[in-house]
């Protein structure tokens, strides 16, 4: 008994050493935001400000580059890319899983090798795609691609694999068709699966730097990572100011993984019930 407690107090105390060091960057991010420009640099790091600055957080909001507007196009790219996804995800999960045609894992192989392809290289063939059905320089640009995911749909069919077929079996006997089965019987059982796809999803799109990099121009149409892209001035860069915005751009991303975590431990919670 001793030793399953010094065994258990050493693995927390392990978990505990990793989970300060990643919270560190984010407490010197947040704390930055506060700092005058003199004690940003300042060694040893001063973790509290001498005077809390308010004025960089202000600026962000009120400022010349106002990040509403940054936030606004986020949100809109960001929603609509995961609703789509996790949408599109589950119809395809749920014909590579539940579904018998030919050719069905031969296909599912090769839709799951294009991961291997790496983004960048995607970007002239895209270029070109999008120029020529007009909707470069437009959000639709990053919202169409971002509505499919191969990580998605794999992660999904995993899931759905999972659930037992006596039970699509015993809902075919009483006449429900596939569409039904999906909506009424396995898409409620998925609600974990769901919910964790939607959180890595919508932090994808949210941080997403390089596509917005290359297929938006104007700048009433820029995301927040490419809108910090402002405090990077001509002879220096304003630490305080972007601290600031990158302190405000997390917070959506807390509010989903909040929603979405209620989800996932009412599923845990269930299958444990069940089990």
């Amino acid at each position: 008994m001793n030793k399953t407690v010094i065994n258990k107090s050493i693995a927390t105390l392990i978990m505990l050493f990793f989970s300060i060091v990643m919270i560190v960057p984010f407490l010197w991010m947040i704390s930055t935001s506060f700092k005058t420009p003199a004690e940003v640099f300042q060694y040893p790091i001063r973790w509290i400000p001498t005077h809390f600055n308010w004025s960089h957080h202000v600026k962000v909001w009120t400022g010349d580059n106002s990040f509403v507007l940054y936030y606004l196009n986020s949100l809109k790219v960001a929603v609509l890319s995961t609703v789509g996804a996790v949408c599109l995800s589950a119809l395809a999960a749920y014909g590579f899983s539940r579904i018998e045609f030919k050719g069905r894992n031969t296909m599912f192989l090769v839709y799951l090798s294009m991961m291997m392809v790496p983004p960048q290289v995607l970007f002239v063939p895209k270029f070109i795609m999008f120029e020529w059905a007009g909707i470069y320089n437009t959000h639709w640009a990053l919202i169409l691609p971002g509505m499919f995911t191969i990580f998605g749909v794999f992660m999904m069919r995993q899931f759905f694999l999972s659930v037992p077929h006596e039970i699509s079996e015993a809902a075919f006997i009483d006449g429900a068709g596939h569409f039904r089965i999906f909506s009424r019987i396995i898409l409620p059982m998925a609600k974990p699966s769901l919910a964790t796809l939607a959180i890595i999803d919508f932090s994808w799109h949210w941080n997403d730097y390089e596509n917005a990099l290359v297929f938006l121009i104007d700048h009433d149409l820029f995301t927040v990572p490419l809108g910090l892209q402002n405090f990077i001035l001509e002879n220096n860069v304003d630490y305080n100011g972007m601290m600031a915005a990158a302190t405000a751009g997390i917070i959506p991303m807390i509010l989903v993984f909040l929603i979405g975590q209620k989800y996932i431990i009412e599923g845990v919670a269930s299958s444990a019930v069940k089990g």
